[in-house]
């Protein structure tokens, strides 16, 4: 269901955490806290509002954020928008040996930082994702954090823009 801004801004607390809700992966405080800044002028504006509140979580709440995202290439279960961003490139649909590539790069990834490897797969193929798995195991742990939370708010903004799209 598309949510144009000038009706989001019009919904009670609870109208607004339903629909935008799961826009950040299991972690509908934020926009419980995004909706107290209303109206906003525009999409951009109400990302921008939601980017800040994540900034501002403390080490503990990022961490559980990021820690929220489903494995890329998984086959367990995830949230619907996970599944139709992997989708999106054909991270649904791997051939076996693209999908032992993928369970090995999350479990290394995994093994070094303690948590997964999120990218806005949207911005980009199968193959520029392995290349970004490849160089971002070589980063350390403050670098992977931050750019964790960078690609968790490029992707809240991917889910924005489609979920107030007409």
């Amino acid at each position: 269901m598309s949510y144009p801004i000038t009706k989001l801004n019009q919904m009670s607390q609870s109208e607004f955490i339903e629909a935008i809700g799961s826009i950040f992966e299991h972690t509908p405080e934020i926009a419980a806290e995004a909706w107290r800044s209303q109206p906003f002028a525009d999409v951009q504006n109400l990302h921008q509002v939601m980017a800040a509140i994540v900034l501002k979580m403390s080490d503990d709440a990022q961490l559980k954020l990021i820690c929220a995202h489903p494995d890329l290439g998984s086959k367990f279960k995830m949230a619907e928008a996970s599944l139709q961003e992997q989708s999106t490139v054909g991270l649904d649909q791997l051939s076996t040996t693209e999908y032992d590539r993928f369970q090995y790069l999350n479990q290394a990834y995994k093994d070094k930082f303690a948590f997964p490897f999120i990218i806005a797969v949207r911005n980009h193929t199968k193959d520029s994702i392995l290349k970004a798995f490849e160089q971002r195991l070589l980063n350390n742990l403050e670098v992977e954090k931050k750019q964790a939370i960078a690609e968790i708010i490029e992707i809240a903004r991917w889910r924005l823009v489609l979920a107030t799209s007409s």
